[in-house]
């Protein structure tokens, strides 16, 4: 993978595959003071830098405030709170809170609040509690060799490779910074058996298969760009800073996608030879960026 689109997340204490599955979840209030680690924080709100206020998505990728859209499914709704799965998603029809059967300790329902920002609303995504994620590892069948108390490193993982990830999200999305300096992650989807056109080409070169892909649809300014995220385990590096890598990049719907590839791959290289950029003859800051980002 080049270093324009990859990237090894260190990782204080790595944890086996399976603790990206699930991707932030929705916070249900707006927060401007929402924590900015990982990202450069937005400019003061102004005429020019307000969030561009278009559609709102919920965790499931539904546009909660459609006026078109369809009221719930009345045989649907008495299933709620009992972990069945919403055939339209294939997720649980509301998060689930409650213990697992065989459960033998209680986990916290808390939720953390993430600093990337949520398409449509002023504030943030939320990541989901270790009991939602203890309870999404049982449903997956990826909680064999999890127990309870696994779950406080699981989820610290977890959400630090979530705010890595939109690190790298916006190191593209800063090549479009005149266009919209305040981009926001409006909706996503958890694709785990979808292998990418790239994961594809990794695995026939002798590699291994991500654990975990998540398509990301980032709204920038009211416009709409999806990004393909590939999440690594490497089982040779188990217990070092190195186990965990996050491949991001914008999907090729565009000529556009395709240009800015190929330009971080040009910045990125060139701030590796410690070289300035081939086009404006100055160091260049998102090449500096990109390289230290790979290396943090």
């Amino acid at each position: 993978m080049g270093n324009f689109t990859s990237a090894t997340h260190k990782l204080p204490d790595p944890l086996p595959p399976g603790t990206a599955n699930e991707a932030p979840t929705e916070r249900n209030q707006s927060s401007s003071t929402a924590s900015t680690s990982g990202r450069d924080e937005c400019p003061v709100l102004t005429s020019s830098s307000m969030r561009f206020k278009g559609p709102v998505y919920d965790v499931y990728g539904q546009n909660i405030n459609d006026p078109n859209r369809r009221s719930s499914n009345p045989a649907l709704e008495v299933l709620k709170g009992t972990n069945v799965l919403d055939p339209r998603n294939n997720m649980p029809l509301e998060p689930n809170q409650l213990p697992c059967p065989g459960q033998r300790k209680q986990l916290p329902t808390e939720r953390a609040v993430s600093s990337i920002p949520k398409g449509g609303v002023d504030g943030t995504w939320t990541f989901p509690s270790p009991q939602m994620v203890y309870n999404a590892l049982k449903r997956k069948g990826k909680g064999d060799d999890v127990t309870e108390d696994d779950m406080e490193g699981f989820v610290a993982a977890h959400n630090s490779m979530n705010e890595m990830t939109w690190r790298y999200v916006t190191l593209f999305e800063k090549l479009h910074a005149e266009e919209c300096n305040c981009p926001s992650l409006l909706k996503f989807q958890g694709r785990p058996h979808d292998l990418s056109p790239l994961a594809w080409l990794r695995q026939q070169l002798g590699g291994g298969a991500p654990f975990d892909r998540h398509d990301w649809v980032v709204d920038r300014c009211g416009k709409e760009v999806r990004y393909v995220i590939d999440f690594y385990f490497h089982e040779d590096k188990a217990g070092t800073n190195e186990a965990f890598e996050i491949t991001a990049r914008p999907a090729l719907d565009s000529f556009e996608a395709a240009l800015d590839r190929t330009k971080m791959a040009i910045y990125s290289k060139f701030a590796d030879w410690g070289l300035p950029c081939p086009i404006t003859g100055k160091p260049g800051s998102i090449g500096q960026e990109a390289r230290s980002a790979t290396s943090t």
